[in-house]
């Protein structure tokens, strides 16, 4: 077994008004999330159960942590491989079903990155970048996040066609 990492968050309800949970609209569902000295994290749930649509609730940054975990591994996996990214986006989306009872859970989450090569720049063996190549990337990247290993539903990944870009003045060969 490999080392241990532990992680913690500070929660604090800050919702509590002058009447508590006297009734299921009497209170905020605002909170803080504190992650060691780091600016605080506005949270509350989502709008539709009750939350400030203009704060962080957990089911978007479930999605975000999702999409993040695999966008680290990838650009690391990219390094490894040879390939020079310059830009990363994600227009992650998450679809979670609600029951009857209240009861919900997440049925998947779709990763849709747009990775930006650098231009002209090929991989060490002399081939170019393609979307196969980069599919392979995000296959690997998405075997290796930490997340995704973590939840009991799809992670699926919609890869949209590489694009080239320059890369900074400098940045190549100054490593």
């Amino acid at each position: 077994m490999g080392p241990l990492h532990t992680y913690s968050a500070d929660l604090t309800w800050t919702g509590a008004g002058s009447h508590g949970t006297t009734s299921y609209t009497a209170y905020s569902r605002d909170h803080e999330v504190r992650l060691g000295a780091k600016p605080p994290l506005l949270g509350s749930s989502d709008p539709s159960f009750r939350g400030d649509p203009m704060r962080y609730n957990p089911e978007e940054l479930l999605v975000s942590s999702l999409a993040q975990c695999h966008m680290l591994w990838f650009l690391h996996l990219a390094t490894v491989s040879g390939i020079v990214v310059v830009g990363y986006e994600d227009h992650a989306t998450g679809t979670m079903r609600v029951e009857a009872a209240g009861h919900g859970q997440f049925t998947e989450v779709v990763l849709r990155p747009q990775v930006t090569v650098a231009a002209g720049v090929h991989l060490p063996d002399g081939s170019p970048v393609t979307d196969g190549v980069l599919s392979d990337v995000h296959h690997r990247a998405h075997e290796h996040c930490f997340i995704s290993r973590s939840v009991n539903f799809p992670v699926r990944h919609e890869p949209v066609p590489v694009r080239t870009g320059r890369v900074a003045a400098g940045v190549l060969g100054s490593g």
